[in-house]
């Protein structure tokens, strides 16, 4: 599994549409690279954009369900709501991911919500999330099954990418900390190597 390109609009502090692009350009030569940048510059809304299409999650929502957050008597969410990361006074906005899947093939993944008709001040409608193959075929259908075929694709649970992908502020210590047992399997499944551990 391999992230090729990330892109998105109007999500939490990143206003309008951005890319990036980790297969080619001075990304693609770098190998390992760090996201740096000031307070609310972007680098937690760009790894939102990352997960949210792969996973309807983001490491800094994972809690489960969460407080409501919003304005008593007007529409409120659970604070762990993904849709919480539309940009305020945005209408619309979507994170997309171009990944290679463990099968070697390209996949794209886009994850979207929008308010009622489109407008600021619009009802948040429920997310949509879509998987289509390099041949633009959709793949799953509803939510549930397009999770489904993610995870298979990707060959790691939302746990295990933020463990090994996705290392969002901090967590590299939680995956130092985790029990040996923890760290071996994610390792073997990152690196292929089940085998010789079934041997």
């Amino acid at each position: 599994m391999r992230i090729l390109k990330v892109g998105g609009e109007n999500l939490a502090s990143l206003e309008g549409r951005f890319e990036v692009d980790f297969a080619g350009g001075p990304l693609g030569a770098a190998g390992l690279f760090g996201i740096t940048g000031p307070t609310g510059a972007g680098k937690s809304t760009l790894l939102d954009a990352v997960c949210l299409p792969l996973y309807d999650r983001t490491p800094r929502l994972s809690g489960s369900g969460g407080a409501e957050v919003g304005v008593p008597g007007e529409e409120t969410l659970r604070s762990a709501d993904p849709r919480s990361i539309l940009r305020k006074g945005a209408g619309a906005g979507w994170a997309e991911v171009l990944f290679e899947g463990r099968d070697g093939r390209p996949y794209r993944a886009r994850w979207s919500v929008r308010r009622a008709r489109n407008a600021p001040g619009g009802r948040l409608q429920p997310q949509i999330m879509e998987l289509h193959d390099e041949a633009g075929q959709s793949l799953g259908g509803t939510k549930t099954e397009t999770l489904g075929r993610l995870e298979a694709l990707l060959g790691l649970s939302f746990d295990q990418f933020c463990r090994s992908v996705l290392l969002a502020q901090g967590d590299f210590a939680a995956f130092l900390k985790a029990r040996p047992a923890e760290r071996a399997e994610l390792l073997e499944r990152i690196t292929g190597t089940g085998l010789y551990a079934e041997l």
